[in-house]
């Protein structure tokens, strides 16, 4: 099947998404930070099932296709990209829906599970945090300046956003996540956890750079039920890097 791409007025701004498959149950993917459904969900909007599932991949506002506005981080930033994200479903008539939320996304997965939990069907999420450690600050600092990423990350970015937006926005992202430091205990969403009531499935990449495997067994830890998947091999980007592994794993769940 095809991959639809369209916008639609939601909470003030015109969000962008990309829509395939024709199944009875409704998947929202939400990428991470930077990202859009073109550049973070190629594998899963190409080859999850779609006769069992209906795959929507969205770009948050300010982000990918969602432009205008700029991406800013007011301290609300992944409440707003929650309210969004689940108000945006609704506007494309999904009663309910399970998520997939990876890095922030991730984060913005948990929170909406949590706040809307008539709504989400089911939860999976990987590189996702609930908090912000001093450790952590330094590994976003180490990534804010884009002229020192990876040919390969950087491209597809630089060709969506221009090199003056893109690096701009990462510097303000560095700078949004790293205010949640500076709370006493680094919170952004640890006390909704226990709130989230789906069937949630964590998964984590060993060889994760960018979140250290402890946020992983916190969340797993804090939301009763859930299943937590090591991937020995995997980094931060494990559902590009082992696509298929990871379609049939969060298929198996969401069936």
């Amino acid at each position: 099947t095809s991959i639809t791409s369209a916008k639609i007025q939601v909470n003030g701004v015109h969000l962008h998404y990309q829509q395939t498959g024709e199944g009875s149950h409704a998947v929202l993917l939400l990428p991470g930070m930077l990202g859009c459904g073109q550049t973070d969900f190629g594998p899963q909007l190409k080859s999850m099932n779609k006769k069992r599932f209906t795959i929507v991949a969205w770009d948050p506002r300010g982000y990918g296709q969602s432009i205008p506005p700029s991406r800013d981080f007011p301290p609300d930033f992944f409440e707003r990209d929650a309210k969004d994200a689940v108000d945006l479903m609704q506007a494309l008539k999904f009663k309910k829906f399970s998520l997939l939320g990876w890095s922030d996304g991730g984060i913005t997965a948990l929170i909406a599970a949590a706040k809307y939990p008539t709504l989400i069907h089911k939860l999976v999420v990987w590189g996702a945090n609930a908090s912000v450690t001093q450790e952590d600050v330094r590994i976003y600092n180490g990534i804010r300046d884009v002229s020192k990423w990876s040919e390969k990350v950087k491209k597809p970015l630089e060709e969506i956003y221009g090199h003056k937006y893109f690096a701009k926005t990462c510097e303000a992202w560095v700078d949004g996540i790293s205010c949640f430091a500076e709370k006493s205990d680094g919170n952004i969403c640890q006390e909704l956890l226990p709130d989230i009531k789906c069937p949630t499935f964590i998964i984590h990449g060993e060889k994760d750079p960018l979140v250290p495997r402890a946020h992983a067994e916190y969340i797993h830890k804090h939301i009763k039920g859930s299943r937590l998947l090591m991937m020995p091999e995997g980094k931060h980007n494990l559902h590009l890097r082992f696509a298929e592994d990871f379609n049939r794993q969060v298929e198996d769940f969401l069936h």
